[in-house]
């Protein structure tokens, strides 16, 4: 199989050219195992600070959804058993398990953030529950067939898996929880639904989850391994893009609306970064390729970003905040 060239371990910032852009936005599963990484990842800015429409992204999905039965694992098997290290494995099920279990916990939780939402926000958010299902089965399969935990349904396999999963996936899931409580309760409550987006849209999906498809995929791409995992974890990013997308025009409008609502974003950004500060247990990268500098690099981008062409900035308290965060992640 031929991997696409890696383009390197910095930020990319450029925008896509439209001939690149088309070629993302309608290619089919098998064409996506091609896509470089980096080019998917900047397709999550496009159309950024002038985000789509609502009913836009759901015209996206249809013509982006794709079938996890139609990926083969066998040679992932292969590569996973007779070519990865021990070190390897455990870094990569160390990483990628925090996606596995945040895929299936936004599946039961996403729909609570229907209640209080606009008729197209509504139509999207269903859209976005069926990718979240998908993405769930895809990591079931791969767990399966390449790394061979057993488990009686999707739960067993979920409970096999989380003993790898870090505090940097724990903390902000934990949050989105009592969140997703709190919007269950009072729907209509547009300062709770802004710390809900600002958790789950910004955060976990607009920079840990990036962050984690970039270490993984990667390392897949410049080992040439894991070409199903490839495939499925690149198309499941462009899913991304639209979720992204949808989430931070959730943002934008309430912070416009009511610019008092900037607060909100603002203190869950805060809390968020103060949790990311005080992780305690260790993961360790370097056997994917990569180092905790180069990491914190990688979530500042991608929050930097997206914070940036919204025009909402950082929390005032933001370099207090990364002075706390950047020795943990430093491993210092």
């Amino acid at each position: 199989m031929m991997w696409p060239a890696d383009k390197g371990g910095g930020p990319v910032t450029d925008l896509l050219n439209a001939e690149t852009r088309q070629e993302l936005e309608e290619a089919r599963l098998g064409e996506v195992g091609k896509v470089n990484i980096d080019d998917m990842l900047e397709y999550v800015h496009e159309d950024m600070p002038k985000l789509p429409e609502y009913l836009d992204l759901y015209s996206r999905y249809l013509r982006q959804r794709w079938n996890v039965d139609e990926l083969d694992f066998t040679q992932d098997r292969v590569d996973w058993r007779e070519k990865m290290t021990e070190e390897e494995r455990g870094s990569f099920l160390a990483i990628a398990s925090g996606f596995h279990h945040g895929e299936r916990q936004v599946e039961v939780e996403l729909p609570v953030f229907m209640l209080g939402a606009t008729e197209e926000q509504k139509i999207f958010i269903s859209s976005q529950i069926e990718d979240e299902a998908r993405h769930t089965v895809f990591f079931d399969r791969f767990y399966r067939e390449v790394v061979g935990l057993e488990g009686e349904g999707i739960m067993g396999v979920l409970d096999a898996s989380y003993e790898w999963v870090s505090e940097v996936f724990v903390g902000p899931f934990g949050l989105l929880a009592y969140l997703a409580d709190a919007v269950r309760k009072d729907p209509e409550n547009q300062s709770l639904r802004m710390q809900y987006a600002t958790t789950y849209f910004l955060w976990i999906e607009g920079v840990l989850a990036l962050t984690v498809m970039k270490v993984t995929l990667s390392y897949a791409r410049n080992r040439g391994f894991l070409p199903a995992y490839y495939t499925g974890f690149t198309a499941t990013c462009r899913d991304e893009a639209r979720h992204v997308q949808f989430g931070l025009r959730v943002l934008r409008e309430g912070v416009h609306g009511n610019p008092a609502l900037l607060r909100d974003v603002h203190e869950t950004l805060s809390t968020i970064l103060s949790m990311a500060g005080a992780e305690s247990r260790e993961v360790y990268y370097e056997p994917l390729g990569w180092n905790r500098e180069q990491l914190l690099e990688q979530m500042l981008t991608q929050l930097t970003r997206k914070v940036n062409m919204m025009g909402i900035g950082m929390p005032p308290d933001f370099d207090d905040l990364m002075a706390k965060m950047a020795p943990v992640l430093a491993g210092g």
